[in-house]
C-alpha cells in the first residue's frame, strides 16, 4: 500500500508545487510547512509530509472507472489543498500546537496568518477545479462545494459536543457520534474517490457508489483517529497523546466505555466529572480506565464494521479490478496505521 500513496504522490506533485506556486509569497511558505515540506526556519518534523490519502483516492478513483491517472491530477490538488485548509483551521478550533511532528502553523507564524493561509488555500482549490481540462470541471466543483457544507457541519457539531455531558440525557450518544464523524471526515474522503470518478466520465451511480464508499471509509478512519489520540505514539503521529480527552472531545472510545456501565465505566465517569484540570496522570488513568471497559475494543470494532460496508460498496457497480484492489488495500491500510 505505501507503493500505491508513492506512485499517487508523485503522480499529483508536481501540480500540487505549480499550484502553491501561484499564492502571495507568504500564503506559499505557510502552506509548505503546513504540507511537511522543508521551509527555511521550520524544518521538517519527525513525521514529515503527509501520506497522501485523500489524493490518492482521487487518482484511484478515475482508475476505477477506466480513466487515466492523469484526468484526476486537477482533483486530487484540490482534495488535498481542502484537506491542509481543514487541518490549519482545526488546529485552531482545537487549540493543537503540534501536527506531522513540527508546530502547527498557527503556533508558529500566529492565528491570523493561519487563517489567511486556510483561506487562500479554500480559494485556491476551487480554481484548481474549475480550470480542469473537460467536460466534467462543473459537477466536480458542485460535488467539492457539496462536501464542504458537510464538512463545516460535522466540524461545528463536533466542537458543539465538547460543551455537552459526558452522560446523563444531554450527552452524546454514538449514533449522534457517528453521523459528525461522517460529515467530518467522511464527506472529503468520499468526494475524493468520487471526484476522480467524475473526472473520469463515470455513471452517477458508480460516483454515488464511490462517494459512500469513501464516507465508510472516513469514519473508520475518524475512529482510528480516536484511538491514536489516546493511545498514539506521538513520533508516529505528530501530535500529543490525550489532547483530545483533556479537551473533553467527544471521541468513540470513550462514549463506547462510558456506554458499557460496567464498574470501569462508573469509574471513567466519576474521574470526567471531576471539575479539576485533567492532568497528565488523570488523562493516562482515564484513558486506561477507557480500554478496561470496553472502548478501545468497542472503537475498533466500529471501524472494522465501516471498513466491510466500505467494501460492500465496491461490488455494487462494475469498477476496473487492478484500482478497485488498491481501493480494497488502501480499506485495511487505514485499519493498521499507527499515525
Amino acid at each position: 500500500m505505501p507503493w500505491t500513496l508513492e506512485r499517487c504522490r508523485n503522480l499529483v506533485r508536481p501540480a500540487l508545487t505549480e499550484a502553491v506556486g501561484r499564492l502571495h509569497p507568504w500564503a506559499a511558505e505557510m502552506t509548505a510547512h503546513a504540507l511537511g515540506w522543508d521551509v527555511p526556519g521550520h524544518p521538517s518534523g519527525t513525521a514529515g509530509q503527509g501520506k497522501g490519502v485523500r489524493q490518492a483516492l482521487t487518482v484511484l478513483g478515475a482508475e476505477a472507472v477506466g480513466a487515466p491517472a492523469a484526468v484526476a491530477v486537477n482533483g486530487a490538488v484540490a482534495v488535498e489543498l481542502v484537506h491542509t485548509f481543514s487541518l490549519l483551521h482545526d488546529d485552531i478550533m482545537d487549540g493543537d500546537e503540534t501536527r506531522r511532528g513540527r508546530p502547527a502553523l498557527w503556533k508558529a507564524y500566529g492565528t491570523g496568518p493561519a487563517v489567511l493561509a486556510g483561506d487562500a488555500l479554500f480559494a485556491l482549490a476551487v480554481g484548481v477545479l474549475a480550470e480542469t481540462p473537460g467536460p466534467h470541471a462543473t459537477t466536480a466543483v458542485r460535488k467539492l462545494t457539496a462536501a464542504l457544507h458537510d464538512l463545516v457541519r460535522g466540524q461545528a457539531d463536533d466542537l458543539l459536543f465538547e460543551s455537552r455531558p459526558w452522560y446523563g440525557p444531554e450527552a452524546v450518544g454514538r449514533t449522534e457520534y457517528l453521523a459528525m464523524a461522517e460529515a467530518k471526515t467522511g464527506a472529503l474522503l468520499g468526494c475524493a474517490v468520487a471526484l476522480g470518478a467524475v473526472l473520469g466520465g463515470a455513471e452517477p451511480a458508480t460516483v454515488a457508489a464511490l462517494d459512500r464508499f469513501g464516507r465508510h471509509l472516513g469514519t473508520a478512519f475518524q475512529a482510528v483517529d480516536d484511538l491514536l489520540g489516546l493511545w498514539g505514539s506521538p513520533r508516529d503521529t505528530g501530535k500529543p497523546v490525550h489532547g483530545d480527552l483533556r479537551r473533553a472531545k467527544k471521541t468513540l472510545p470513550v462514549l463506547a466505555a462510558l456506554e458499557s456501565a460496567g464498574p470501569d465505566a462508573r469509574r471513567l465517569a466519576a474521574l470526567l466529572a471531576d471539575p479539576g484540570p485533567l492532568d497528565a496522570d488523570r488523562a493516562a488513568r482515564a484513558a486506561d480506565l477507557v480500554a478496561r471497559a470496553g472502548g478501545r475494543d468497542a472503537a475498533l470494532a466500529e471501524a472494522t464494521r465501516h471498513l466491510a460496508l466500505a467494501d460492500a460498496c465496491l461490488t455494487d457497480v462494475p469498477l476496473h479490478g487492478t484500482a478497485t484492489a488498491e481501493l480494497r488495500a488502501l480499506r485495511a491500510f487505514l485499519l493498521g496505521r499507527r499515525g
